[in-house]
């Protein structure tokens, strides 16, 4: 085509692509997407399969191992070298195989995340995947959209476009449907929008004119795509950890070798040989690896509790959150709105019925039956909700759905209970032109032909307190018109927002007939309030029970919503949230300095009125006062304070792309009660990295004693550098994986959040490390010196001190299933079926070990008797009581302070 699309008028536009303002029907649709492919963009290429291997021998401590790997072979230790090197080949597998299982993960991520757009098909506004459009198509396009592919408007009222992502522009670019000169720039095609820009003003309609790879935003590769993989505190905190310990390890190993050659007088070979064991006993080879196994679980287990982690780090913050600031409406609402009661200047009229099914009646207070002809100010107040009305009421296989507004919806079901559908009411008043919602005006108003011919009406639609300040007059049941009472329609709105009903304003006005255009300037002056609209949204039951776990986790939370105070008042009260306090209105946070605001967000948690800028300053103040806040949000606006709050939560169902590329994390269904569960999963993540850890240690430094009583004592060494690696690899690649799978604790909502500085090695970790090691040590070392006592050979009493360590490290798996609680239950023995299967799998390649002649040749083990092995289970079997009777005297110690403590706040 000679001439670009954004020079063309919108007509001839359509004329080329064989479509119409009314879109595609269905089987054209299937039949261009068959042609001209998805609607995305390939995906981006990942590393090659080799780089991303040799990527995982990346690493201090493998270094090290490499490096002793290489002096045995100089040295001609070549069974050594063998498990050196076959110990760095297995961990490096380990996190190559694991690396590829996450981008898999993200893939999967990515797909729920992909954006849905609004598309006329088959004349009528429905919902579908982006990637499912095709030229042709006509998109609707409102505020806080992203672009889905490169449109040629045929429609614009107020639209403005933040084309930042492609032509760099910060200021909106404002849209017409007049055609551009030829050779316009990228930022003056005033007549089109592009893919992957955001609508963050007014609305309109535009025709697809291309797809995919085919758009520009496919041929500059510029769509900032992806999931950010920015490594969490947690993460730098470990890998600053095994620098520390690989410095520590070298130091130790050189002080060892200078001491067994200068001080003992050994031969060089010989102690190198003992700097190798110990190196090798202290080295966590597992733990990269099974960290990233945890913290991948733990993504995939939010996710399919509806919550849809986009960036990492919100899996490790989501374990320290203290505070989740939400929205009221859809989150912890149904948002399944209903009208219940229309207030008019005369009477208040109950209507029955809830949802969208449009079954209910009409009743004054003493249940009195009325019908829509009964009042001229009802059946105008009726038709006002369902002709100044952007949504649509339909049924699908038995049930009624919407598409659009859930507010809207409402007053569309109130007018088929009434007897007047849309399609009959748009019949009589044809609309003629539109003002659209925005929230810096909080009122839609709509143009209509009259049935009668001889004038235009305006219907104007909003928030009681915009629409109010519009109006001079009201209407009566009878029919006549007086000077409005704001008193009145105050007092009403008040008692009935009491009653945790939504308030909308419907009034109207007349003219002559003019242009059949609408301004904004038109719907400011001269209006008839005709009623109030009641409408329920009631509270979610899972969120109720969500917000009472939050509390006794020590989470407060707060609400924030645009509703009336007295609204959010009582759907806070049903929640459990300020109940007896009164909330605070956006008007009061503009009138309040950050200090004052800093005390008020303490002692509020339902704020109302609020505005997307109140929002951000409500985070800034939270977190000011030492708070880790999450902050949910739907719409462009909420982007600043997504972005501000330390776990941004976006609504995956009704929020905009905006608001979901603002958020670390999006829920799928909208529902507070998933925030819940994503903490819930957060803390046990972060849970399961400290099991692991408590786990790991004490092996490694149980190991490292024996080897370094050895040295200091002139002792056989009771391990061979060979033996230790089999161990680490043995344990970690099935015990300590085991730990990664655990459930989140039961009673892990019932403790306050972590702090989000506190360090993974706390005093009480670093006891615990140190008590179970000296136990390992001992069991270990005692039976190695008890069977060379005996009179038995190295190569017995090798094998007995290391299966000591290995069956030792299978009880204490028991023990680290719970930090403080007691593992003497059913459910602590016998409750996972993972640690069941790990203990498995290590007892057979026990046995492997000490018969398999193989092995016995290149670990130097010997077959051991049925009394050799009782011995091993009875140093087991002491690191487990010793650890339970431990963790019972923590317990006991816990509980007398918190006593004291509670004595103390009595006594105060």
């Amino acid at each position: 085509m000679s001439t670009p699309w954004h020079a063309l008028e919108s007509g001839e536009t359509l004329t080329r692509l064989d479509a119409s303002a009314a879109g595609l029907d269905s089987a054209e649709a299937a039949r261009r997407l068959a042609e001209r492919g998805p609607n995305s963009l390939p995906t981006p290429r990942s590393d090659r399969w080799w780089w991303r291997l040799l990527r995982q021998f990346h690493n201090v401590l493998l270094y090290v191992m490499m490096g002793a790997a290489i002096v045995t072979s100089f040295l001609e230790h070549w069974i050594d070298t063998a498990v050196l090197l076959g110990a760095v080949v297995v961990n490096a597998l380990i996190g190559f195989i694991q690396e590829g299982r996450a981008e898999s993960a993200l893939d999967s991520i990515r797909s729920m995340l992909a954006p849905h757009t609004r598309v006329r098909r088959d004349g009528r506004i429905v919902d579908i995947g982006a990637v499912d459009l095709v030229p042709g198509d006509v998109v609707r396009l409102v505020s806080g959209d992203r672009v889905p592919a490169d449109l040629r408007l045929i429609r614009a009222r107020d639209l403005r476009i933040d084309e930042a992502a492609l032509t760099g522009e910060s200021l909106p670019v404002e849209k017409s449907t007049l055609p551009v000169d030829e050779d316009s720039e990228l930022g003056d095609r005033r007549s089109s929008c592009y893919a992957g820009t955001v609508a963050v003003f007014g609305q309109g309609d535009g025709v697809v004119v291309a797809t995919g790879t085919d758009t520009e935003l496919g041929r500059i590769n510029a769509l900032l795509t992806g999931i950010d993989t920015t490594t969490t505190p947690l993460l730098r905190q470990i890998a600053g950890f095994g620098r520390w310990l690989a410095a520590v390890i070298l130091v130790a190993a050189a002080a060892t070798y200078a001491f067994g050659v200068v001080v003992r007088g050994e031969t060089p070979a010989e102690m190198f040989t003992m700097a190798v064991a110990l190196a090798a006993s202290a080295i966590p080879e597992g733990l990269p690896a099974v960290m990233t196994v945890t913290l991948s679980l733990g993504v995939q287990r939010m996710a399919q509790r509806h919550a849809v982690v986009r960036r990492l780090p919100a899996v490790e913050t989501l374990g320290s959150v203290t505070v989740i600031c939400s929205d009221k409406t859809g989150t912890l609402t149904r948002n399944e709105m209903t009208v219940q009661k229309v207030v008019g200047a005369s009477r208040t009229i109950d209507v029955g019925g809830v949802g969208y099914a449009p079954v209910g009646t009409l009743t004054t207070g003493d249940g009195t039956t009325v019908t829509r002809e009964s009042s001229a100010a009802l059946d105008l107040a009726i038709r006002t909700g369902v002709l100044c009305n952007d949504s649509k009421v339909f049924e699908a296989d038995g049930s009624w759905e919407i598409d659009g507004d859930p507010t809207e919806a409402a007053l569309l079901v109130l007018g088929r209970k009434a007897g007047l559908s849309a399609d009959a009411a748009t019949a009589a008043w044809p609309r003629l032109d539109v003002v659209p919602f925005e929230s810096e005006h909080r009122f839609m108003a709509t143009l209509h032909r009259h049935d009668d011919g001889r004038r235009e009406r305006i219907l104007l639609k909003g928030a009681p307190e915009s629409v109010l300040s519009a109006c001079t007059h009201q209407l009566d049941d009878r029919n006549d018109q007086h000077p409005v009472d704001i008193a009145y329609w105050d007092r009403r709105a008040r008692e009935v927002a009491a009653q945790g009903l939504r308030l909308l304003a419907l009034a109207y006005r007349d003219r002559e007939p003019a242009t059949g255009t609408l301004e904004f300037e038109d719907a400011h002056q001269g209006f008839t309030i005709l009623a109030l609209v009641g409408i329920i949204d009631p509270p979610r039951e899972d969120a109720v029970v969500a917000v009472r776990e939050c509390h006794r986790a020590g989470i407060e939370v707060k609400m924030i919503t645009g509703d009336h105070a007295d609204t959010a008042a009582e759907i806070g009260a049903q929640m459990g949230l300020g109940v007896g306090r009164a909330p605070v209105t956006g008007a009061q946070i503009e009138a309040l300095d950050d200090t004052a605001l800093r005390h008020v967000v303490t002692e509020t948690d339902v704020f109302a009125r609020a505005s997307p800028e109140h929002k951000l300053r409500l985070v800034r103040a939270l977190q000011d006062n030492g708070e880790v806040v999450a902050m949910t949000g739907d719409g462009v606006n909420d982007a600043p304070a997504l972005t501000r709050a330390d776990v941004g939560v976006a609504m995956g169902e009704g929020g905009t792309e905006a608001a979901k590329e603002s958020a670390d994390m999006v829920l799928a269904d909208d529902n507070f009660a998933s925030i819940a569960a994503a903490v819930r999963e957060g803390r046990g993540v972060y849970d399961n990295i400290k099991k692991f850890v408590l786990f790991m240690l004490p092996t490694n430094g149980g190991e490292a004693l024996v080897v370094i009583a050895a040295i200091v004592f002139q002792l056989t060494l009771p391990m061979t550098p060979a033996q230790v690696l089999w161990i680490n690899l043995a344990t970690v690649s099935t015990l300590g994986l085991a730990l990664a799978f655990e459930p989140t604790e039961k009673t892990v909502m019932q403790r306050a959040p972590r702090p989000p500085g506190q360090s993974l090695m706390t005093p009480f970790f670093v006891w615990r490390v140190a008590m179970v090691s000296v136990l390992m040590m001992t069991g270990s070392l005692g039976l190695f010196l008890w069977e060379l006592e005996s009179g038995t050979s190295v190569e017995v009493a090798r094998t007995v001190a290391v299966n000591a360590i290995v069956v030792a490290e299978m009880f204490y798996l028991f023990n680290s299933r719970r930090i403080y609680n007691s593992v003497l239950d059913r459910e602590g023995m016998l409750g996972s079926p993972y640690v069941l299967g790990a203990v498995a799998v290590c007892a057979l390649l026990q046995l492997l070990f000490t018969y398999a002649p193989f092995m016995q040749a290149v670990f130097g083990s010997a077959a051991l008797t049925l009394a050799d092995w009782g011995k091993v289970l009875g140093a087991g079997l002491l690191v487990f009581v010793v650890a339970e009777s431990e963790k019972w005297v923590v317990r006991r110690v816990r509980r007398s302070r918190m006593r004291e403590r509670s004595s103390a706040s009595a006594l105060s």
